[in-house]
């Protein structure tokens, strides 16, 4: 049944394993219940309604993620994506959260129509290996990146850009202490270190005044206030086709790049270069993405953070499937969930950053051809903060090194194509 449902095989995961895989998942990516409701708060939605509407959007589709495409992803409203739907379209172009729902569901849609028609998995296939590889990498440096300036051991500087926060106290400490113990926990070999990990950290942040429970249980607002509050007035403007664009843009590498990466990392990605299941997850992803605009939030997309559930042994939907009814229980447990702070997930961050970067072995660094573009596409990820710019930095690199250094035979129809779209996005 578990085979026929998730394809679990029990000859490379157990229940137990898949379960904890989950788990570890979902607390690595549970502050996205807190950040997500903020951020679109911002636009004056009604964060009540957008903490249920959170919740939701990332239980759906994660469950979905299992029974369907049977793989170990995540998903949830993404970040960066929310930014701007937030404090571009509507706090600096003007435009309401209606109008960018709008965007956000005619982006869906469109998604939908690549899906159906392959183009999506043609993208994925034209990608030259050795970039698939140095993509794994650079979301390694770019998740560990992200743990590091959540916990305030990476902060701000205006006249270095980053520097290093204050180790000694606060939410800095914390973290630092909880790679420590996660380190450890691992060159143990203690079954779900990261998990543990976790728990562990949140706990040592109750003395240290870093981790605040406030209360248990919680009733879940309405999501009344933006279920299906949409604006069709402006769908054939040009900013309205600009707006969908660069979501459609963002989006489609950022899932492109996770799920590359996440399947890298599960060894999952055929000698041929081939991702089994891989139109499910972009069926999921493109039809979560129109649902989550009717349910009121930003675009649904899978979650770089699964790779901590890969690290525990994730290997079937059975692991995305626990994750998403860890997200419906938090419905209401939302207090306690909430409780857990940016520094526990610091260490899972971190450390999956670590075993990701694993796959810059499979470059061959004495080729100057494959090693530049390989490494514009790790340095460009956390440096830019998107996955998607160093995937269209790399690719283009990879082209115009290629090419002008008479590499033509390495060279398809498809990467000129994908070279073409990319130098478009620039310049609109």
């Amino acid at each position: 049944m578990l085979e026929k449902l998730f394809g679990f095989n029990p000859k490379e995961t157990t229940i137990r394993t898949e379960i904890m895989a989950g788990i570890t998942t979902f607390l690595t990516m549970a502050y996205i219940l807190a950040v997500n409701p903020n951020i679109l708060g911002e636009t004056g939605m009604d964060k009540g309604a957008l903490f249920t509407t959170t919740v939701l959007m990332s239980a759906l589709p994660t469950i979905f993620m299992g029974l369907y495409a049977k793989l170990p992803l995540a998903l949830a409203p993404g970040m960066g994506l929310n930014a701007f739907f937030a404090y571009t379209v509507c706090l600096v172009m003007g435009y309401s959260w209606q109008f960018a729902l709008t965007a956000v569901f005619l982006e869906g849609l469109v998604f939908l129509l690549l899906t159906v028609t392959n183009l999506r998995e043609k993208i994925v296939d034209v990608i030259p290996n050795v970039l698939k590889n140095a993509i794994s990498a650079g979301i390694g440096l770019y998740i560990a990146f992200i743990g590091l300036q959540g916990a305030g051991i990476i902060v701000n500087n205006d006249a270095t850009l980053v520097s290093l926060g204050d180790l000694t106290t606060g939410s800095a400490l914390l973290g630092a202490i909880g790679i420590i113990v996660t380190s450890i926990l691992l060159v143990k070999n203690v079954k779900g270190a990261l998990l543990w990990g976790i728990l562990a950290t949140t706990l040592i942040g109750i003395p240290l005044r870093v981790t605040q429970i406030s209360g248990v249980f919680s009733t879940p607002p309405s999501i009344e206030p933006i279920f299906m509050q949409f604006e069709w007035s402006q769908i054939f403007t040009k900013e309205m086709v600009i707006i969908v664009f660069t979501f459609l843009f963002v989006d489609l590498f950022d899932c492109i790049g996770t799920v590359i990466g996440v399947a890298n990392r599960a060894g999952m990605i055929k000698e041929d270069g081939k991702i089994p299941h891989l139109k499910e997850v972009f069926m999921v992803d493109s039809v979560s993405t129109a649902a989550g605009a009717v349910m009121g939030t930003s675009t649904v997309a899978v979650y770089v953070e699964s790779a901590a559930g890969v690290n525990e042994g994730g290997r079937s939907g059975l692991t995305a499937f626990v994750t998403g009814i860890c997200f419906l229980l938090a419905l209401f447990f939302a207090p306690l969930f909430l409780a857990i702070p940016a520094a526990a997930t610091t260490p899972v961050l971190v450390l999956v950053g670590l075993m990701m970067m694993s796959s810059v072995l499979k470059i061959d660094f004495n080729d100057y051809a494959e090693a530049i573009p390989a490494f514009v596409c790790v340095l460009l990820m956390p440096l830019t903060y998107s996955i998607s710019e160093g995937i269209v930095l790399g690719h283009l690199s990879y082209i115009f090194i290629n090419l002008l250094s008479g590499n033509y035979k390495k060279m398809t129809v498809g990467m000129y194509i994908l070279a073409i779209f990319f130098l478009i996005k620039f310049m609109v």
